[in-house]
């Protein structure tokens, strides 16, 4: 199936932009994945894709993940509520001094609860203290997001402080 979609890239120039969100009504705690747990980190992203229409990642495999967390230049986390599953977060540090926060989202039952504010705010703050290539300073921190992910993945972000830079409109061929 054919869908058109609007990808907004946004950017932060500056952590003093940051808009902290709320408390989230029960503690987060990240934990950092590594190559031995690279399922966890395919069936977290698996669980967020899904009602996104997500098809970047839908056909790789455990070692397509395992690729990707030996790259130096990135790193996951998942977020943990009460030990479960909450989200999880991405960044790569790029030359130049950007990092991108290439993944960013929360499982199902997590959405719409009072953690996207939280978790966006911890992966900013951690996205500024992420060192890029060469141990240059950040200089931005930026996100891309499109009109087919969660209605609220906008206006979290911009409430957060980042800024459009970038709007694109595209068609793209999706499952049916």
């Amino acid at each position: 199936m054919l869908v058109e979609e609007t990808v907004t890239y946004l950017e932060m120039a500056s952590p003093d932009q940051l808009v902290p969100g709320r408390a989230p009504p029960a503690p987060v705690d990240l934990e950092e994945v590594d190559l031995i747990s690279s399922p966890l980190a395919r069936s977290v992203y698996d669980r967020i894709a899904a009602p996104q229409g997500w098809i970047g990642r839908a056909a790789w495999s455990n070692d397509d993940w395992a690729e990707l967390l030996s790259r130096p230049r990135v790193r996951i986390w998942i977020a943990r509520v009460e030990g479960e599953p909450a989200g999880m977060l991405e960044l790569e540090s790029q030359p130049g001094g950007d990092v991108g926060i290439a993944v960013f989202g929360l499982v199902p039952e997590f959405v719409g609860r009072g953690y996207g504010g939280h978790l966006l705010s911890l992966a900013t703050r951690m996205a500024w203290e992420t060192p890029a290539p060469g141990g240059a300073p950040v200089r931005r921190v930026w996100l891309q997001t499109s009109s087919r992910d969660h209605p609220h993945a906008l206006p979290n972000y911009e409430r957060r402080g980042f800024r459009p830079f970038r709007t694109e409109r595209r068609r793209r061929e999706v499952p049916g």
